[in-house]
C-alpha cells in the first residue's frame, strides 16, 4: 500500500497524516511550537497545546473553565454548539462541577458498568452473526453495537434510533448544519431526553435513567436541567464517540494484519489491546476549548488569564517524550508492566464520567470480533478509505469480508 489519504480536514492547518493518523506537523510543534495557534472550524485561532505534561497541566488547573459563554469569545463553531448549555456537566466548574460530580459518583461505577457487560458481548455476537460474510463495518458493527447499547441502557426504543442519530451527527459535524438547524435539533433532542425521564419516571424501572433519577449526595440530586442534560449527553457521547472508536480500531488492525493475527491467537490481549486503540486512535477529534482565568505555566511559555487554549488530547497521547515510537501501533504496549496512563477520556476534573462504560463496550466488540471473525479483511484498499470531516473523525464506510 502506498502512504496516501484520501481525507479532507476541518482543521485547515493541522491536516490529518496518511490512514488517518495525527497531523505530520506534530513533530514540529513537538519540538518548537508547543502553544502555536490552530484555527478552528468557526474561523476563530486559538494556542493549541500539544505536550503530554502541558496537556495534563491544563486540565488540572483550578484555572482552567469550561465556561466559554461570555460574549466575544473564541468558539468551535458558529451557532448553537455543546459549549453553550450552562447546565451541561462538560460546560460546568466548581462548586457546580463537584456538586454534579459528587452525585453522579456511584452510578458509573466497573460494579454498576459489570451489570451491563453481557448483554453488550450478546449484541456484538448478534451484530456480527447478522451480518454475512461481506458487510459495512462501520454501518452494521461499529455504529449499532453502541447504540443498541446506550439505547437499552436508557430505554430508548430501537424506531427512535435513526432520529436520535440524525441529532448526534448534526451536533459532531462542522460544517454542514446551520446555525438554525442546530438550536432547533438541540431543543428537539432537549425535549425527547424530558420525555424519557417522564416515562421511566411513571414507570420506574432498572435503566440507567432509572439510577440517574435516584442519584443522590445525601438530599441533593440533580435538578431537571441537570438530569435531562445527563441524558442527552449519554446518547450523544455513548453513541458516535463510541462507534468511531470501534471503526478506528478496526481500521488500524486491518491496516496492522498481524497484529489482527496475534489478537486472534491471543485472546486475552483484547483489554491492553483497547488502551492501545485509546491512545492511538482517542478522542479522534483535536480537543475541546478552555478558559484560562488566571496565568498557567507551561514548558511553551505562560498562558495569560484570559486566554482560550486547546488541549489536544490526542496530540499529548503522541507525544514522543512520553511514549516511545509513538506513532507505532502496538497492543502489547500497555500489556504487563504499568504503563504512563493515556488521556483519551481526558484528566483531571472533567475526567470522563463514561469511560468505564465506554471500554466494556469496546472490550466486548473486540472480543466478539476476534474470536468470531478471526480470518476478518478489508474488501478494498485502505488507503481509498474516506473519513468524516466532524469533531469525531472517523471511516465513513468500512467494507470488510469475514474469511
Amino acid at each position: 500500500m502506498t502512504e496516501q489519504s484520501s481525507t479532507t480536514s476541518t482543521w485547515p492547518d493541522l491536516p490529518p497524516g496518511p490512514y488517518g493518523t495525527p497531523s505530520p506537523d506534530l513533530t514540529r510543534r513537538y519540538a518548537e511550537a508547543p502553544m502555536e495557534a490552530a484555527t478552528l472550524p468557526s474561523g476563530d485561532r486559538v494556542p493549541m497545546i500539544v505536550r503530554y505534561a502541558d496537556v495534563r497541566s491544563v486540565l488540572t488547573s483550578p484555572a482552567s473553565s469550561r465556561n466559554l459563554r461570555e460574549p466575544g469569545l473564541p468558539r468551535m463553531v458558529r451557532g448553537t454548539f455543546l459549549d453553550d448549555d450552562p447546565a451541561a456537566l462538560m460546560n460546568q466548574d466548581p462548586p457546580e462541577h463537584t456538586r454534579y460530580r459528587r452525585i453522579l459518583h456511584g452510578t458509573f461505577t466497573p460494579r454498576h458498568i459489570e451489570r451491563w457487560r453481557p448483554r453488550a458481548a450478546a449484541i456484538a455476537g448478534e451484530l456480527i452473526d447478522a451480518a454475512g460474510e461481506e458487510f459495512d463495518l462501520v454501518a452494521d458493527f461499529a455504529l449499532l453495537l453502541p447504540a443498541r447499547v446506550i439505547c437499552e441502557l436508557l430505554g430508548v426504543p430501537m424506531d427512535r434510533f435513526e432520529q436520535v442519530r440524525g441529532w448526534t451527527e448534526m451536533f459532531l459535524s462542522t460544517s454542514d448544519a446551520s446555525a438554525d438547524a442546530r438550536g432547533q435539533g438541540f431543543a428537539a433532542f432537549m425535549a425527547y431526553a424530558g420525555e424519557l425521564i417522564e416515562q421511566h419516571r411513571a414507570e420506574p424501572g432498572e435503566d440507567l435513567i432509572d439510577l440517574l433519577i435516584a442519584a443522590r449526595d445525601e438530599e441533593d440530586g440533580l435538578s431537571e436541567d441537570e438530569l435531562t442534560n445527563m441524558v442527552f449527553t449519554l446518547i450523544l457521547a455513548g453513541h458516535e464517540t463510541t462507534a468511531s472508536m470501534i471503526a478506528r480500531g478496526v481500521f488500524r488492525l486491518l491496516h496492522h494484519a498481524d497484529q489482527y493475527a496475534e489478537l486472534v491467537a491471543h485472546p486475552e490481549l483484547v483489554d491492553p489491546a483497547v488502551e492501545e486503540i485509546l491512545r492511538h486512535e482517542a478522542p479522534g477529534s483535536n480537543g475541546m476549548l478552555r478558559r484560562i482565568t488566571e496565568d498557567v505555566e507551561t514548558s511553551g511559555g505562560t498562558i495569560p488569564a484570559g486566554s482560550v487554549v486547546l488541549p489536544n488530547l490526542w496530540a499529548a497521547d503522541h507525544d514522543p517524550s512520553v511514549f516511545q515510537d509513538p506513532l507505532r501501533f502496538d497492543l502489547r504496549r500497555f500489556a504487563g508492566a504499568p504503563s504512563t496512563p493515556h488521556l483519551a477520556f481526558g484528566h483531571g476534573p472533567h475526567y470522563c464520567l463514561g469511560a468505564n462504560l465506554a471500554r466494556m463496550e469496546l472490550q466486548e466488540a473486540f472480543r466478539a470480533l476476534v474470536t468470531r471473525l478471526p480470518g476478518l479483511r478489508a474488501q478494498e484498499e485502505l488507503s481509498a478509505v474516506a473519513w468524516s470531516d466532524g469533531f469525531v473523525y472517523r471511516p465513513l464506510r468500512l467494507p470488510v469480508k469475514a474469511g
